[in-house]
């Protein structure tokens, strides 16, 4: 830990000691736990457990594939501790949970520590505000009355949720070198795993006051749900370049293909660009592998900021990219190309050479072809082979620049 840099570990302190101090100032603030809670704690705890060592194997291979945040799927039975128990017993649930899963994390103890602290800390805010909104008690609730506890809830999970992104995601974004929002918050898919995850918290907290010995169905439940998530990321992994994070070739022609069969009953267009980087083996010649991987990365980056959520983006392989723009005919095709080439060409990317020193690749271009459906070809390897043939040209010709594929029969 005191081998980072000084504002990383200054802000890693001073946030566990606002967080301590809040601790302490709510649990004063609550009286001593009542019997009742002490068995709501024990059953969360023994359901949780369950949980833990069922899955201990898959989580471990999880967290050794993961490349950002990791949702580790506890949110299942901290959640409930929000709702139903007062801050110290939350605070003693998650350092008990936390603590298992120190076993299968081998994390540096800071990193562990400032985890379980943002833990606690989300879970005590959260808990707090729901409490001080007033909830009832949720037997014999009206309709209406439900709808007002769903919404008092559904606060408290959006609470507990945004505290640890910002918390985690802050001192996430101090530590990493290059910090991207999806190395920071973790992917749409990693965010909607824990939003769903919280999800059957709540319900495990509706059954722990109602039926607390239906709690632990919920444990088989979350093995169940936990193995489904590995499943997920492994399909994930298989349709995934792991360099740049963009879809692989397999992930690519896929969507790719769904993407034109769309287009093709909507008697519709789209387009395919292939950008290939020039001169990109001199990057790895000179800077060495890992500056070429940086600058892949970075090329990855400007290709997602730069295309609209509908478009496909891939990597060919090598320095080379693939952009499938749906609805978009040659006009558009070459002015989103015009942007991808400015873009790269005006990159700065910090990076470090063969001898570990910092520097800034500037400088470096892409050459891009483009070909469209149906004026080009009609099938996305014809499309794809039309393009990476206009890539060629525009190669010939000088490199940095843009070229259209010539129509279908010329």
């Amino acid at each position: 830990m005191w081998r980072r840099p000084l504002p990383f570990i200054v802000v890693l302190i001073v946030a566990e000691l606002v967080a301590l101090a809040g601790f302490v100032v709510a649990v004063a603030g609550t009286g001593a736990p009542s019997a009742e809670d002490w068995l709501h704690l024990a059953i969360l705890l023994a359901g949780a457990t369950v949980h833990i060592q069922l899955t201990r194997r898959q989580e471990e291979r999880r967290r050794n594939r993961m490349q950002s945040v990791l949702i580790d799927l506890i949110a299942v039975w901290v959640f409930p501790a929000v709702l139903v128990l007062p801050p110290a017993l939350v605070i003693t649930l998650i350092v008990a949970v936390r603590a298992q899963r120190w076993f299968v994390a081998r994390r540096p103890a800071h990193n562990f520590v400032f985890s379980s602290v943002a833990h606690c800390f989300a879970a005590v805010l959260a808990g707090e505000l729901y409490h001080a909104l007033g909830p009832s008690g949720w037997d014999g609730l009206t309709l209406a009355g439900s709808v007002r506890e769903v919404a008092f809830v559904v606060v408290a999970a959006v609470v507990y949720e945004a505290v640890q992104l910002l918390y985690v995601g802050g001192i996430i974004a101090l530590a990493a070198p290059k910090p991207t929002v999806r190395r920071v918050f973790g992917s749409k898919a990693d965010n909607v795993l824990e939003a769903i995850t919280t999800g059957l918290g709540a319900i495990t907290a509706v059954l722990l006051v109602t039926l607390p010995p239906m709690v632990l169905v919920m444990a088989v439940v979350t093995v169940v749900f936990n193995r489904l998530a590995e499943l997920e990321q492994l399909q994930a992994d298989a349709t995934t370049d792991p360099k740049t994070g963009l879809r692989n070739m397999r992930g690519w022609s896929e969507s790719a293909e769904r993407a034109l069969g769309r287009v093709r009953r909507a008697d519709g267009t789209l387009s395919v660009l292939m950008i290939d980087l020039d001169h990109f083996k001199w990057v790895n010649d000179t800077y060495g592998h890992p500056a070429g991987d940086d600058v892949l990365t970075r090329v990855a980056d400007v290709l997602r900021e730069v295309t609209r959520p509908a478009d496909i983006v891939g990597r060919f392989g090598g320095e080379e990219f693939l952009l499938l723009l749906p609805d978009t005919a040659t006009d558009g095709a070459e002015h989103v190309a015009e942007r991808i080439r400015a873009t790269i060409a005006g990159l700065a990317i910090d990076t470090t050479d063969k001898r570990g020193s910092q520097v800034a690749i500037t400088g470096r271009t892409a050459s891009i072809g483009i070909a469209v459906y149906p004026d080009h070809a009609t099938t996305l390897d014809g499309l794809t082979q039309a393009a990476d043939a206009a890539v060629y040209e525009a190669k010939e010709g000088g490199r940095d620049q843009i070229r259209l594929s010539p129509p279908l029969g010329q």
